[in-house]
C-alpha cells in the first residue's frame, strides 16, 4: 500500500518506452498495455530508480504549477493504481 512513508520503483516485470513525451508500458505478466500522459510519464521516469513519495512530490512541484494538496492527491491516486496493476514495487521507508 502506498503511504507517505513509501519508497516506490518500477516493477521488474514490465517494459516501457517514451512516446513523444508520453509513456507506454507493457506489463509482462498480464500482457496489458498502459499509456501515461506527459505528467504520468514524468512520474514514471522519476521512479526508474527507487524514490520516496517526498522526493517525487518535490520534483513534481518544482516542474509543474500545481497546488501541493492537488499534487498529493493525484500522485497517490496514480501510484495506488499502478501498484494495483503490478507496475510498481512499494516498500515501507520506515522498515529497516
Amino acid at each position: 500500500m502506498v503511504t507517505g512513508d513509501s519508497r516506490v520503483v518500477v516493477a521488474k516485470e514490465q517494459i516501457s518506452s517514451d512516446l513523444d513525451g508520453e509513456a507506454v508500458i507493457l506489463n509482462l505478466k498480464s500482457g496489458v498495455y498502459y499509456g501515461l500522459n506527459a505528467v504520468g510519464a514524468s512520474i514514471w521516469n522519476l521512479i526508474q530508480q527507487p524514490k520516496t513519495i517526498s522526493e517525487i512530490q518535490d520534483a513534481l512541484l518544482a516542474q509543474y504549477e500545481v497546488e501541493p494538496e492537488q499534487c498529493d492527491r493525484d500522485l497517490f491516486a496514480m501510484l495506488q493504481e499502478m501498484e494495483a496493476e503490478g507496475l510498481i514495487e512499494v516498500s515501507d521507508e520506515t522498515v529497516a
